[in-house]
């Protein structure tokens, strides 16, 4: 065995049930996830450390009360956005509101009120050109209060006194008083480069070649095993050919397996991690609406490209994946100060995904038209599964469905539609029930 090595057959499963935690929540605190979390991760402390390194080039760190996991990147992911209280994504106001919050509280003492914290943010913020903090604007006191609050959950501060709904409502009047932990403002914010060398957000990508053949294949072998845990499904089509070798190789589902518990299923296409544990953050099939309306169009969708007796349906090449990491890439470094961008003419390095091999795979195009009658088409059937809100505008119900879709591997947005991955025909017999909302 070649991780959990010393963990007996008796232990393991709560060793990993400590992976999957850490995996899942990157930062834990006495607080954070809950209150069990910090003893599970101190438990197995020692081999995770070397597990997580070995098998995937991740690092674990314990510093006080905290456990920070450092992760080694391969590609520019957009959707794991932090999100507010109330589920929504932030924006790059509030992104940069809670990277000033954090310069103030790593010069601040032991404590510090919500009314302080937005006198040295917007002093920040007011020197940044597009950005900008005014106290007497709601919209900018509730970006703020949103990124306290990200960092109230994480158990970085304690509300001790007051409220900070108080304080958005009325600045002159309510006021909130928070401890700080240390311990946790020094971990949480620990860039592996010096962001005043970084140019671009390429650099946070790259890392030192490796050295002869032995290092080379570790270094893939940990390629693979990390998309495999941080993406919902891995086409072969979009892998380097190392990398693809060991997702093909007899060794990933049982080294998987030992450290997650979770199974490996190996299709003609790619590989996915069946999570049965909630590995991650966000599930599918999941509950709500959206999610409901994403199953159901899987399987229209499916039902389309396989429908004998309806009109042929269309299959095109996919857009090479280094392609959206370039628009990505290009739309985050817009947020560079002017004076920092890079505008020599060298080439640009590549990101992991751009190495890959040109993907002429075809998939099946479904249209935009399509979608939208299969949308209507469910709403008629079934109503009484979606609120009014949706019912007004199914055009919003589409988008956040294929967005849903999307971040699951199972379409691909291209003009004028979608195409459909091999993931999507996994759903293509679901059968939907409807439950009856009691009138009373």
């Amino acid at each position: 065995m070649r991780f959990a090595a010393e963990i007996s057959e008796l232990e393991l499963g709560d060793y990993q049930r400590a992976i999957r935690l850490v995996l899942r929540h990157p930062l834990i605190t006495p607080t954070w996830p809950d209150e069990r979390a910090l003893r599970r991760v101190r438990r197995f402390s020692a081999q995770l450390r070397r597990d997580l390194t070995e098998a995937f080039g991740y690092r674990l760190e314990l510093h006080g009360s905290t456990a920070r996991l450092v992760r080694t990147a391969d590609w520019v992911d957009p959707d794991r956005a932090a999100l507010t209280r109330t589920g929504r994504s932030f924006d790059r106001q509030r992104y940069a509101y809670l990277s000033l919050c954090l310069a103030v509280l790593s010069r601040a003492g032991i404590q510090i009120t919500l009314s302080e914290m937005a006198d040295a943010v917007g002093s920040d913020a007011n020197r940044i050109t597009g950005l900008g903090f005014d106290p007497d604007s709601g919209a900018d006191r509730c970006a703020l209060v949103d990124a306290v609050g990200w960092l109230e959950e994480r158990g970085v501060l304690r509300l001790t006194d007051g409220s900070s709904a108080s304080w958005v409502g009325n600045p002159r009047a309510g006021e909130a008083l928070y401890d700080i932990a240390r311990d946790v403002v020094v971990t949480l914010f620990r860039p592996p480069r010096v962001l005043q060398h970084v140019d671009s957000v390429r650099a946070l990508l790259e890392r030192p070649m490796s050295r002869g053949g032995n290092a080379e294949r570790r270094a893939a072998a940990q390629a693979a095993r990390r998309a495999v845990i941080e993406s919902p499904v891995v086409y072969y089509a979009d892998v380097t050919a190392d990398v693809l070798n060991h997702l093909r190789g007899a060794t990933l589902p049982g080294d998987l397996h030992r450290l997650t518990g979770l199974r490996v299923e190996r299709r003609a296409d790619g590989v996915a991690l069946i999570d049965t544990a909630r590995l991650s953050v966000e599930q599918f099939p999941g509950t709500g609406s959206v999610a409901q309306a994403a199953v159901l169009l899987a399987v229209e969708m499916s039902d389309r490209v396989i429908d004998p007796d309806g009109r042929r349906v269309k299959w095109m090449a996919a857009p090479h994946p280094g392609g959206r990491q370039r628009e990505l890439i290009t739309q985050i470094d817009v947020g560079l100060p002017a004076a920092r961008i890079n505008l020599t003419d060298e080439p640009e390095p590549a990101t992991p995904t751009e190495d890959a091999e040109p993907d002429d795979t075809r998939y099946p195009f479904i249209t935009d038209s399509f979608l939208r009658e299969a949308v209507t088409g469910m709403l008629a059937r079934y109503g009484s599964a979606f609120g009014a809100a949706w019912q007004a505008d199914p055009d919003h119900l589409r988008a956040e469905a294929v967005a849903l879709l999307q971040r699951f591997g199972m379409v691909i947005p291209v003009p004028g539609g979608v195409l459909v991955r091999p993931l999507a025909g996994r759903y293509r017999n679901t059968v939907a029930q409807v439950r009856q909302r009691a009138l009373f």
